[in-house]
């Protein structure tokens, strides 16, 4: 079969991989529909990030749904053709962490296209897969499969809000509107936030962010200043995700979330410099999240319920043969939303 693999920076290539043996708990699954996350251009345009360095060949994605095409002998609760969104989570189960119920903090984690371990893990980029039964989640019949594929964006953003405690009734602010960014305000708003503000530099997140529920949008590039008024009485927001990755957004923060609110960094990935003494002075809680786990079943019963409508974030879908144009839609924020790459023409 063909798979996608990353060689080095700027060098993506459709390889031959070897078709995967299928264990007796195990599905094999015809890949529909893959999103290209933060992670894949990183690899692509860089060859990693921070430490996490490409040190062998590696298929990328982990964004993805699909079609059930093979069984395993010991599997029950799935049919052949049945339509499933797919998590790339693969916790032991035996680690201390994972016995704490911290599965996003397994010390043996296998994530689909991840170098953070060497051999590196392998991604879902790839015509067919097998994954473990515990991966696949059941998508509805009137769900499309390339809206299933969102389900791990989605389950980002879940995360990020389990981190941040009760954001019911909270006014709420939202740096950096991407695909994750945008989800996140669908989920802000069935969570019930009161009010939510985004903040981003370019107009097409924006005009996404504002379509998945948020009441103000605000362009920081056209308008540097237009965060200042929310800094007066010591800040205006009780909750901030900074989903951007920019020093800049975070440090702003400081200025606009009111005493005793919270600051969740849900894209930053390097080393930033801040003003302790405002975050003390405020008494502001910093808090990181990291992936998921649990959250990707509630993330598919939303789009299976339609709860959460996910189709505004969806800007590109582009065939499996042009992939590397699809990787450059990718990068260019300022036309593309979520860029996802169709690997079976047949399968919706």
């Amino acid at each position: 079969m063909r798979a996608l693999v990353c060689h080095a920076p700027l060098d993506l290539r459709l390889d031959a991989v070897a078709t995967e043996a299928l264990g007796p708990k195990q599905l094999r699954v015809r890949v529909a529909f893959g999103g290209i996350c933060g992670s894949d251009l990183h690899y692509f345009q860089h060859g990693g990030f921070g430490t996490v360095r490409l040190k062998e060949p590696m298929v990328l994605g982990h964004e993805v749904s699909g079609v059930v095409a093979e069984l395993g002998s010991e599997v029950t609760g799935f049919i052949r053709g049945q339509r499933i969104a797919i998590s790339p989570s693969r916790p032991c189960g035996v680690c201390r962490y994972c016995q704490q119920g911290l599965h996003n903090h397994c010390m043996d984690m296998r994530f689909y296209g991840s170098a953070m371990r060497f051999p590196h893990v392998q991604g879902a980029f790839r015509e067919t897969l097998v994954i473990d039964s515990a991966q696949a989640h059941a998508v509805a019949d009137d769900l499309a499969l390339s809206q299933a594929a969102l389900a791990e964006p989605l389950s980002v953003g879940l995360h990020a809000i389990a981190r941040a405690g009760t954001v019911f009734g909270k006014r709420v602010l939202v740096t950096g509107c991407g695909p994750i960014g945008a989800l996140l305000i669908a989920s802000l708003r069935r969570a019930g936030a009161a009010q939510i503000v985004a903040a981003d530099i370019a107009d097409l997140p924006l005009a996404c962010a504002l379509k998945m529920g948020a009441d103000q949008a605000i362009n920081l590039a056209q308008n540097p200043e237009g965060l200042a008024p929310f800094a007066a009485n010591k800040g205006f927001f009780d909750v901030m995700f900074e989903a951007s990755g920019s020093e800049k957004a975070l440090v702003a923060g400081l200025d606009v979330v009111a005493p005793r609110g919270v600051m969740v960094v849900v894209g930053l990935g390097g080393s930033v410099s801040l003003p302790l003494n405002t975050l003390v002075g405020k008494e502001i809680d910093l808090r990181g999240t990291f992936r998921f786990h649990c959250e990707f079943a509630v993330a598919v019963s939303f789009l299976n319920q339609r709860l959460i409508d996910g189709l505004p974030v969806i800007t590109d879908i582009v065939a499996f043969d042009q992939a590397n144009d699809a990787f450059k839609r990718a990068g260019d924020k300022r036309q593309s939303m979520k860029v996802q790459i169709a690997f079976d023409s047949e399968l919706v």
